[in-house]
């Protein structure tokens, strides 16, 4: 059994959610477990530790072996109710004992290598994060004592395949997973590791010397950009919700330049300093839209045709057909000065632009030329 910190269910909008466990809780045991079945040489099936949260794990091994003075063994990864694309594989480890002294760690099949700077791993090492190298090196140092060496491996034999399911290939990490886990722990509907996964691309980005960065929902705003702005995808980082968050990040990084790209309906919210666009967060879209297009001098009649749409787009129709397409450069304007103002306090801020655009990928307003703002991306 766990521990009942592990066990205590979190609660999210009345549903009571499971909690996981990470690749490097998995990775962590499958070495320890391996390290002990040499040292007893018989097999062992259960076993446990203590992630970097203090909270003790009891995990299930699955296909022990040893040959002499060399062990393998796997965990299932169980993400609990937060169900990522490394649910459900196993997570091998592979130990070798030797008098050397010294503890390696390498990463085998399915292992991801690291080929760009800006995540903290050496170039050409294997995409084992620095909380896990950790445990895992100082849970076998534990089994084996102080005097014995050991060779760890690392693998996962679905690696590759899921890996295509995960940010890794846009992070630089080719070729398999990442272990991962600065907690050990997977919390059902945390953002914080969604929302770092998202902070490591610009930081990759930052190392590579860029000093410009355009910031988009999704995949949207990405073809957006490498369609009809001609920019390369390389100066463009999904922001997903986290708007405020991201633009804080690119601060803290010391980008010079941020242009925020995406569709009204997303977008939006920013102007009304809103910097989290998830629904479930706020909305206020038509709200938005009704104070600025009266700003315009809007008849009533648009204002509350928009006032009763239920979306951005069936909004945008009632817009167009009354011809205040203005109303898009004019909330572009108000983004960038809604932007500014969270970022008062911050020395040197950076320069901030907007650009809105439609499903049918055209443009629909920005605060200042967009071929402006693309050739001063292209610098």
């Amino acid at each position: 059994m766990s521990d009942s910190t592990f066990d205590a269910p979190v609660w999210h909008n009345g549903k009571a959610l499971r909690k996981g466990y990470t690749t490097g809780s998995c990775a962590t045991a499958a070495a320890k477990v391996a390290a002990l079945m040499v040292l007893r040489q018989h097999l062992i099936h259960q076993v446990s530790i203590v992630t970097p949260s203090g909270v003790t794990l009891c995990l299930n091994v699955v296909s022990p072996h040893i040959e002499g003075q060399q062990a393998i063994a796997a965990i299932r990864k169980d993400g609990g109710d937060d169900v990522d694309a490394t649910h459900g594989m196993l997570i091998f480890a592979r130990v070798t004992l030797n008098d050397s002294g010294e503890i390696t760690l390498s990463g085998g099949e399915g292992v991801g290598t690291v080929t760009r700077k800006g995540i903290g791993l050496p170039l050409g090492s294997a995409a084992i994060n620095r909380t896990p190298r950790h445990t895992i090196e100082a849970a076998v140092r534990e089994a084996i004592g102080p005097t014995r060496g050991a060779d760890i491996t690392i693998f996962a034999p679905e690696g590759e395949e899921r890996a295509r399911k995960t940010y890794n290939s846009r992070l630089g990490i080719l070729g398999g997973i990442s272990i991962i886990g600065t907690t050990g722990i997977v919390t059902p509907m945390s953002e914080e590791s969604w929302k770092r996964s998202l902070s490591l691309d610009l930081e990759i980005k930052r190392a590579a010397g860029l000093e410009r960065v355009v910031l988009v929902p999704g995949n949207h705003g990405e073809r957006f950009v490498r369609e009809q702005m001609g920019i390369d995808e390389d100066v463009v980082v999904t922001m997903s919700n986290f708007v405020g968050y991201m633009i804080e990040e690119a601060v803290r990084l010391g980008f010079r330049q941020i242009v925020l790209v995406g569709h009204p309906g997303k977008l939006i919210k920013v102007a009304a300093g809103i910097f989290h666009t998830h629904s479930h967060i706020a909305d206020a879209r038509m709200e938005t839209l009704v104070a600025h297009l009266a700003l315009l001098g809007a008849p009533l009649e648009l204002l509350t045709a928009v006032s009763d749409c239920d979306t951005t787009e069936a909004a945008m129709e009632h817009i167009e057909t009354w011809g205040f397409q203005v109303l898009y450069s004019h909330l572009a304007e108000r983004i960038c000065l809604r932007v500014m103002q969270m970022l008062r306090f911050t020395k040197n801020p950076p320069a901030c632009d907007a650009i809105l655009f439609s499903f049918d990928n055209q443009v629909l307003g920005s605060n200042r030329p967009v071929e402006a703002i693309a050739r001063e991306l292209q610098c």
